[in-house]
């Protein structure tokens, strides 16, 4: 038995590196460097020339299906302007390091006009979660945002919406080094159309609850994207310039974002 779970750990092993993509090259004392590169797909408009390598010399619409630009990171909400929240949005008081931000592009379409600038559309989604601080749950198909408590103590008390993203991003990059890496810079608006909104609570009296509503949530949503990177990491952050919910009562609470990017290609 032993042995069978040591040849399963090794052909698992094998699999994993086979399926990332690492570059081996030998320095002057035969060490071997390795590179990985984030962000896998399929991409059309690409032309390669003898030596494997894409030929970027020249202008051609790219696009395809990918799995890119995951961002990983913290999420802010900015009440009027200020980090603080409002009396009347003081329900919605949160873990700073538990509240974050997770999404993904998978699809990509535009044009590359030289190895330096291109301008692509992608599509892809995007979650915000919200840890709540205070025991309290997010009423389901109230006329406003509102809540209620119950004397219920959460261990986990998540408030959530997610969104599907189109942002349209300008990507300006330098020449590769030796490395075969470069430096990015991406920056560009985006728009969001809500798909659904969650709250999941924890706690010894209920167990693992989930709740899905809108919860007023704002159906659209518009921001913009800044990223900066090299190879295929980079930074993030993202701003929403019109509100969270489409409620009066938290008018002028907005949400920012920032955090790591893998796959920035």
């Amino acid at each position: 038995m032993k042995h069978l779970i040591l040849r399963a750990v090794w052909v698992s092993g094998l699999t994993f590196l086979a399926a990332t993509s690492i570059k081996a090259q030998e320095d002057s004392v035969k060490r071997k460097k390795f590179e990985i590169n984030y962000g896998v797909g399929i991409t059309i408009g690409e032309k390669k020339d003898s030596t494997g390598k894409v030929d970027q010399s020249k202008g051609r619409f790219v696009g395809g299906i990918t799995f890119t630009r995951l961002d990983i990171g913290f999420a802010k909400l900015i009440d009027n302007g200020s980090f603080s929240l409002s009396s009347a949005n003081n329900f919605l008081d949160y873990k700073p390091w538990k509240t974050s931000t997770v999404s993904f592009d998978v699809l990509q379409f535009g044009y590359r006009f030289n190895n330096h600038f291109k301008i692509y559309l992608a599509g892809g989604f995007d979650w915000t979660h919200i840890r709540l601080d205070r025991d309290i749950t997010i009423k389901k198909d109230a006329p406003i945002l509102d809540y209620e408590t119950t004397g219920v103590i959460f261990s986990k008390n998540r408030f959530s919406s997610s969104y599907v993203h189109f942002p349209l991003n300008f990507e300006l990059r330098t020449k590769e080094n030796d490395k075969g890496k470069r430096f990015r810079f991406v920056v560009g608006p985006e728009v969001g159309f809500l798909l659904g909104g969650k709250v999941k609570q924890i706690s010894d009296e209920n167990g693992k609850v989930k709740i899905k509503d809108d919860y007023h949530f704002a159906p659209f949503r518009y921001g913009g994207t800044v990223r900066i990177g090299y190879g295929g990491l980079g930074l993030f952050a993202k701003y929403y310039a019109n509100d969270m919910f489409d409620t009066d009562a938290q008018k002028g609470l907005k949400n920012m974002s920032f955090g790591l990017t893998f796959g920035l290609n």
